[in-house]
């Protein structure tokens, strides 16, 4: 891994999802690592082991086998050596009830996944750049979902 490198891990079952996520990454200017789980359990067996560094930033899909991305969150939230990661909840869903939840449950920020690869570029480089300290002390339901103008 690159010193000072941002640690990126995404926690996605779709194979195209992932590659496009990895191919927006390294078309944007900021240093970062980009790794991968493929579904639930996989993603807090990776988290749990003491071995593994921590991701700056934890983009998470909702609709995961084995373990939902729901369920993820909230065992992450529940876990000391876990709780202050940041979570970007990354999902086709765009349910009133997935978003609501996922605020109440501690997720930082909420992205419907989009459908055209500048538009996730602009997305991932949007939230690697936040100041995740002054955002999170003020975060309320209207700016946890990321709308680009």
């Amino acid at each position: 891994m690159q010193k000072n490198a941002l640690y990126i891990l995404l926690a996605d079952d779709d194979e195209d999802d992932r590659l496009f996520f990895k191919d927006a990454f390294e078309e944007i200017k900021i240093q970062t690592n980009v790794d991968f789980v493929h579904d639930g359990m996989q993603l807090m067996d990776h988290l749990n082991n003491p071995d593994n560094k921590l991701p700056d930033i934890l983009f998470l899909d909702l609709n995961m086998p084995k373990k939902t991305g729901k369920e993820c969150l909230v065992e992450i939230k529940k876990t000391d050596r876990l709780k202050d990661i940041i979570i970007a909840i990354y999902s086709t869903s765009s349910s009133e009830e997935d978003i609501e939840d996922t605020f109440i449950q501690g997720a930082n920020i909420y992205i419907k996944k989009p459908s055209d690869f500048n538009t996730l570029k602009k997305i991932i480089n949007e939230v690697v750049t936040v100041n995740w300290h002054y955002h999170t002390s003020g975060l309320n339901r209207d700016n946890f979902l990321l709308r680009l103008k």
